[in-house]
């Protein structure tokens, strides 16, 4: 089985190509994918997600401020902290850094960056980051603030080797998404090649970067099966293997699933 370790079902399009989310959960079932944590992007938006899913089954929750999200509003460690304190929220974030869309919000994202990492090691709860064209400050960051006992993951990892091992190290992990399965993708796919195998984890990160042969159009849950299927053929190793590795570090990483089989 697999776990889909970071989507955003709140915003996959329900108006002409999904009935409701629940058609969505039992397409990922269909491909293997039993479990899935739904991630947020503002605090704001946090409310909407729980409302349209908490009274799914197979789903965990994140708290938190994408980067490219934080000029909307002024971070609120409280309202943080109490939002993550909730029932079904498992981690912080997505949180973390990102200067390629955004390089005039460099002071606010590491700020509230900061104070997700913060909140991450005072609740225990793993963190979720988001980096793009900041690979310094995002490694510096988590050496300063993070909590290696608590760790996270570098979500949809597009960085080098280098960087995935400088996090291992830091006690985190990584995780693949569709660009792994991308031709102009080389430089990710070497690093998943060699990078241990107990410390990767799948996400399709949907509705965004659908992998081959969906790429262009919206991705889903059910495409991390195919996820997990390319990065058994980078490693040389079986689907099986991927899956019951991925699903492992998982629950490491973010706690035992009741009821997982």
């Amino acid at each position: 089985m697999l776990i889909d370790s970071h989507c955003h079902l709140d915003r996959l399009n329900y108006e002409t190509l999904h009935s409701d989310p629940q058609q969505v959960i039992d397409k990922a079932s269909a491909q293997d994918v039993q479990y899935m944590l739904v991630v947020s992007i503002s605090l704001n938006e946090y409310h909407i997600m729980r409302e349209k899913l908490a009274h799914l089954s197979k789903l965990a929750f994140s708290c938190g401020v994408h980067p490219l999200h934080v000029h909307e509003s002024e971070l609120e460690p409280n309202l943080l902290r109490q939002l993550a304190s909730e029932d079904g929220v498992i981690a912080i974030g997505e949180t973390g850094l990102d200067y390629h869309y955004n390089p005039a919000t460099k002071d606010i994202q590491q700020q509230s960056f900061i104070e997700h990492l913060k909140v991450s090691s005072e609740l225990k709860k793993p963190v979720i980051i988001h980096t793009r064209e900041a690979r310094d400050d995002t490694l510096r960051l988590i050496q300063d603030f993070g909590d290696a006992s608590v760790g996270g993951v570098l979500h949809c990892f597009t960085e080098d080797y280098a960087m995935a091992m400088a996090a291992i190290e830091m006690g985190y992990y990584i995780s693949a998404s569709g660009i792994i399965s991308f031709k102009s993708a080389k430089s990710v796919q070497e690093a998943f090649a060699k990078l241990p195998l107990d410390r990767l984890l799948v996400e399709t990160d949907s509705p965004y970067l659908a992998p081959t042969p969906y790429r262009g159009g919206e991705n889903q849950p059910a495409y991390t099966r195919r996820i997990a299927e390319v990065l058994a053929q980078i490693r040389q190793i079986s689907y099986e293997a991927v899956a019951e590795a991925t699903t492992e570090n998982f629950q490491r990483l973010f706690g035992q699933i009741d009821g997982l089989k």
